[in-house]
């Protein structure tokens, strides 16, 4: 299983807010390729980046910041946020980006989404963020009506390259991991699913464990490594046993 650090972006620092609310944010560093390089050199296989800026507009606010990460680091990156249209994948793409999460698309534009798994195979990963089990979009400042296991199973024909599901409620707080939602969700599609939101500690990782089988292939987690209560190392560790 992977365990993914996460960046998120907001005015070029690297920040994390609490279940989405960009009123309640903690700023743990203005030097985001200084601190990829950091989680990389723990051992990281893949980088999770946010645009919050993005999806609070619905456009690309953080570039210069993204592009310094992708030229400064080896791994292969992911991003989220404010991704709205094909030029947009694209040009993504063109920086050297890895794989793009979309997500407000999934559900105001499935036109597009269905084009870019078509157009870009293995690109292309789909964000389920979740408040009571439906989804938000633009930003999680947003609910629909729909939930997040029937979108996915609506999507599963157009193989996305995986499906990260947040449970929003848990996001920041650090108060464990949606274990069912997320068990729910990988017996419901066959696909590979990323959980993230409520890491805390290396037990949450190790009850993440017994759900590989079901095609849970990552945790993200990023306000318990900045203050110190999961050890990335530690934690990729524990992932890798047999």
């Amino acid at each position: 299983m992977l365990i993914i650090p996460a960046i998120d972006l907001r005015g070029g620092q690297c920040v994390r807010l609490r279940q989405g609310r960009a009123e309640e944010m903690t700023v743990f560093s203005d030097d985001p390729v200084a601190t990829g390089l950091k989680w990389q050199a723990a051992g990281a296989r893949w980088l999770h980046l946010v645009d919050l800026d993005g999806a609070f507009s619905g456009s690309p606010q953080n570039l210069e910041a993204i592009r310094r990460l992708r030229e400064a680091l080896n791994i292969p990156i992911e991003l989220g946020g404010g991704i709205r249209t094909l030029d947009t994948i694209k040009a993504y793409l063109d920086l050297g980006l890895d794989r793009l999460i979309l997500g407000t698309v999934v559900l105001k534009d499935p036109d597009l989404v269905a084009r870019a798994c078509a157009e870009f195979p293995g690109k292309i990963a789909i964000g389920l963020d979740a408040r009571d089990g439906l989804l938000a979009v633009e930003g999680w400042t947003e609910t629909s009506r729909k939930t997040a296991l029937e979108v996915a199973q609506a999507l599963e024909p157009l193989k996305p390259a995986a499906l990260i599901y947040t449970d929003i409620s848990r996001d920041g707080v650090k108060r464990g991991v949606n274990i069912g939602a997320t068990w729910a969700l990988a017996e419901a599609v066959n696909l590979p699913v990323i959980t993230s939101g409520g890491v805390s500690s290396l037990a949450d990782i190790e009850a993440l464990l017994p759900l590989e089988p079901l095609g849970v292939v990552g945790v993200i987690t990023g306000r318990a490594l900045y203050d110190g209560s999961l050890d990335l190392a530690a934690a990729i560790r524990l992932a890798q046993k047999d």
